[in-house]
């Protein structure tokens, strides 16, 4: 009755020895330091006094351990970066080097990875649109004839009541230039009260759909506006068209990364199996992102500099295939070409 006791023990503490190192892989590190930039968004700041209050309000579990580890790092990334916590608890910040321990578990400060804005405080860095797009529903697929007489697959999208302006936001009064696009226009019992509220706050119909168009500059939209694909899309222009793509279920990795398949015949007993995940004794583990048996599809997939072949004011063709299936929600928006119609290198703020 003492082996299985002693065995969960030495698992437990394998474990709190491997939670620090998983949080040196490029990949999580970046994740860690989203949270901690998003943390400080929201106002939050972590010291110690704060972590020990959280650990006391529940059971000393794995997962508990893990949430511990993670909250010291986003502390020790919050105070390398220079953000402080408020007069009251600015007292039980004691932490002055370059790393954070607690709870036993030692975090490394990863203060490289992180880039301090003018006041001191962390920086969030988002991605921008080349300019405003509109929003439209994949109708399906078929086949045009060019001058020269040649035979091109194109995609036709069909564009509903909708793709109005419902909110601008500039530096001045949000921290970033945006404009949110609302899309698909139906009745307001089908949406929650406050997007109901927001929508007539702008002036527009009720909209299914609201998404932003990030931009560098000052955006000249203004609100209530109606966006016409003929307006801003032009024959031989290049879009990027982002959807959702068809699932497929849980799929192997010979479909889903194709993999070579085993001998089916010869007295073989591996046909389409993946094979060996690893070695055994060292490292002992799985490594992150091997790949395995997984769902398949059913995610968010852009499709580049899709040329536009022909563009009305309900509908826009454009060369080749496009995410999804019929009916499909689609963002169309002007292709991030560098150095072209995005800089090569955004002003900091």
């Amino acid at each position: 009755s003492r082996a299985p006791r002693v065995c969960e023990r030495a698992r437990k503490k394998r474990i709190a020895r491997a939670l620090p190192a998983f949080y040196s892989t490029p990949r999580s590190l970046r994740r860690l330091v989203e949270d901690a930039a998003r943390t400080s968004c929201s106002g939050r700041v972590y010291t110690s006094e704060t972590l020990v209050r959280a650990k006391s309000r529940r059971r000393h579990t794995l997962t508990a351990r893990g949430r511990d580890v993670k909250m010291a790092a986003i502390a020790s990334i919050q105070f390398a970066a220079g953000v402080r916590a408020p007069a009251s608890a600015a007292k039980s910040l004691k932490a002055t080097s370059s790393s954070s321990s607690f709870m036993g578990a030692r975090v490394a400060a990863p203060a490289r990875s992180v880039r301090t804005a003018a006041a001191g405080g962390l920086k969030v860095e988002a991605k921008y649109d080349a300019g405003v797009g509109v929003f439209g529903n994949k109708a399906g697929m078929t086949q045009l004839f060019t001058e020269e007489g040649l035979c091109v697959p194109v995609t036709v999208i069909a564009v509903q009541a909708g793709n109005v302006v419902t909110q601008v936001k500039t530096e001045d009064t949000d921290g970033y230039n945006a404009v949110q696009v609302g899309y698909d226009q139906v009745a307001d019992y089908k949406i929650t009260k406050p997007e109901v509220g927001h929508c007539a706050k702008a002036g527009v119909p009720p909209m299914r759909h609201l998404e932003e168009f990030r931009l560098v500059g000052a955006p000249t939209h203004e609100l209530g506006a109606q966006l016409n694909p003929s307006d801003i899309f032009k024959v031989d222009d290049v879009v990027d068209i982002r959807g959702t793509s068809i699932g497929k279920g849980w799929q192997g990795a010979v479909k889903k990364y194709g993999f070579s398949r085993g001998l089916m015949t010869h007295g073989s007993k591996s046909h389409r199996q993946h094979g060996s995940v690893g070695a055994g004794t060292s490292p002992g583990r799985i490594f992150p992102g091997k790949k395995m048996h997984s769902q398949m599809g059913n995610e968010a997939v852009t499709a580049r500099k899709l040329k536009v072949m022909r563009v009305e004011e309900d509908c826009i063709i454009v060369k080749g295939s496009v995410p999804g299936k019929r009916g499909n929600l689609l963002r169309i928006a002007p292709s991030k070409i560098v150095g072209k119609t995005i800089p090569h290198k955004l002003q900091e703020a």
